[in-house]
């Protein structure tokens, strides 16, 4: 029989009708049930042959795109020195989820989260002059993050598969080309792949560098939330949304007046007692930057967007203050903080908090708060910073019009990183003047195992999986529906699908109930499933679109025909 033909009487799989118990998400619990992946622990998983065939086929779009645009594959180890991520802070910065261990000798090592020192390294032993570059390398190959919580199956393990690429250019420019190169290669992937996807602006994190951007796939297990536009083009990842700074004129406001406010600790409190809208209060949240207490105001009605004050405020370490900071601190008065008067303490504010604007804050004693307090009048902002958590409606930072929020699964990453990496490990080439001359670099990443999930959760359906025909664990699906006379011509028409270039799955199993077949048909996801059932006899055969449902009744020579044509 053709190579292209797969039995199931002789493929690994097992098929389960019921939901793993632990699963969350509708990938998790259809690739489990279908016998693609199966779990070895918390966030590490087994890919089974179906999975297989299916992570491969995202690879070889993957690797098709990038090969496209000049990209050379390599493939980096995974166990990793510790000294290169020394070198950059990231050894620190990755906190927890860097995976780190120690030979027999007591010599530290990491397993790989990304590549970039390594790869700047490799370039700086391989290129010297201006005419090595520019160069992109990528590599296809198992990352490792010591998540805290893995969870929604592949989704989020703490091994997983990725793409990583990185650019290397003599000149800004060069590297705009090369982000430029990256962005269109990431839009014909995910495009063959058939994932509904969105391009949004984004922060780089623990990467650095400067542009960055994120190719999202909407779906209600993500676990990223982006904003998009309705009037515009605008999108972006909720933490790199911004807003304005619009100061206003506020020489009309009266004098500041103290007013008397027991047991108001809260804005909830504070807005009943006076009976006001929470919009009109000024809330001071306390945090530790690196150790040291920082006072972050934003509008009483919106909350800190913890992550991206950590982003703003990267490589410190951001955290709540506790009961125990305040000890010491006649200064600061749990509950009824306010700007005015914190002499000891750095304020950040948000740009709603602009120049001009009154508020209702704390007095800085206990049960007393004050109202017509001025931003640039009675307190100084020392930094202005967008760290309030972005809500639907919240105008749109390019039109003016409200943004819509919607969930979604990070699929890709890029960044033009600049030289922070060229910058550690002193990475130059000879310029055309025979000068050194500093590289500076991009990064890409794409996530593929991570695609696989989330293909599933855009893609299925109540029966299954239903995969697109790029990615697909086959083309057909052949059904034998019980008898030795279907089994025969199922067999001898996988054959020559088979012969004719097609790969194909068929279902030869004995003593397997028809509708058991034709239940883990619907389950596998296959494109087109081909039944050879009560009609066989007649040379007649089924031929069912697995998304559409649709079916109809061919001959054995019109099914090939219609199967095999271009």
């Amino acid at each position: 029989m053709a190579a292209q033909v797969q039995r199931m009487s002789r493929l690994m799989v097992k098929t389960l009708r019921d939901d793993p118990a632990d699963a969350e998400t509708l990938s998790h619990k259809l690739l489990v049930r279908a016998g693609f992946v199966r779990r070895n622990a918390a966030g590490i998983w087994s890919w089974l042959p179906l999975g297989m065939r299916v992570l491969e086929n995202v690879a070889r779009v993957v690797r098709e795109e990038m090969d496209a645009i000049g990209a050379q594959e390599v493939l980096l180890p995974a166990l990793l020195p510790k000294e290169p991520y020394e070198a950059t802070g990231r050894w620190e910065e990755y906190g927890a989820e860097l995976f780190r261990l120690q030979d027999r000798k007591g010599g530290d090592y990491l397993l790989g989260p990304t590549h970039e020192e390594i790869f700047t390294q490799l370039v700086k032993d391989q290129c010297t002059s201006y005419k090595d570059l520019p160069v992109i390398l990528y590599q296809i190959q198992t990352k490792y993050r010591d998540e805290a919580r893995p969870r929604s199956g592949i989704l989020r393990g703490r091994e997983f598969q990725m793409k990583d690429s990185y650019s290397f250019d003599t000149t800004d420019e060069g590297l705009a080309q090369s982000y430029a190169l990256h962005r269109e290669a990431y839009v014909r992937i995910f495009d063959r792949l058939g994932l509904r996807h969105k391009v949004v602006s984004a922060v780089s994190g623990a990467m650095g560098g400067s542009a960055s951007e994120e190719f999202l796939a909407p779906a209600a297990a993500g676990e990223d939330t982006f904003v998009y536009c309705p009037s515009c083009d605008y999108a972006a990842n909720t933490e790199a949304v911004t807003f304005a700074l619009a100061p206003v004129d506020g020489a009309e406001h009266p004098a500041v007046r103290e007013l008397d406010t027991p047991d108001t600790p809260t804005i909830e409190t504070l807005a009943a007692h006076l009976g006001v809208d929470a919009s009109a209060t000024l809330k001071n949240l306390l945090v530790k930057v690196d150790g040291e207490i920082v006072a972050v105001g934003v509008p009483g009605d919106r909350e800190v967007d913890l992550g991206k004050l950590g982003d703003h405020l990267a490589p410190a370490t951001v955290e709540l203050v506790t009961a125990e900071d305040f000890e010491g601190r006649d200064d600061l008065v749990r509950g009824y903080v306010g700007p005015q008067g914190l002499d000891k303490v750095r304020y950040l504010a948000d740009p709603r908090v602009a120049p001009g604007t009154a508020w209702i804050t704390g007095a800085n004693q206990a049960g007393k708060h004050a109202e017509n307090v001025v931003a640039g009048r009675d307190f100084e902002v020392d930094d202005y910073l967008d760290v309030v958590v972005v809500e639907d409606g919240d105008p749109c930072p390019s039109c003016g019009a409200g943004l819509k929020l919607d969930r979604a699964i990070e699929i890709g990453h890029i960044f033009q990183l600049g030289r922070k990496y060229a910058d550690a490990f002193q990475l130059d080439v000879l310029g055309q003047n025979g000068k050194p001359v500093r590289v500076t670099m991009g990064s890409y990443g794409i996530g593929v195992s991570r695609a696989v999930a989330a293909l599933a959760e855009q893609t299925a359906d109540e029966q299954g999986l239903c995969w697109p025909a790029e990615v697909a664990p086959a083309d057909v699906h052949v059904v034998a529906a019980g008898k030795a006379a279907q089994t025969e011509l199922a067999l001898s028409v996988a054959e020559r699908l088979g012969a004719a270039g097609l790969r194909v799955l068929v279902d030869d199993r004995a003593g397997v109930s028809p509708g058991v077949k034709f239940t883990d048909a619907e389950l596998i996801g296959v494109p087109r499933i081909l039944v050879a059932g009560r009609r066989s006899a007649e040379g007649v055969v089924e031929l069912k679109d697995r998304r559409t449902g649709e079916r109809e009744e061919l001959t054995v020579d019109e099914a090939l025909a219609r199967l095999t044509a271009k």
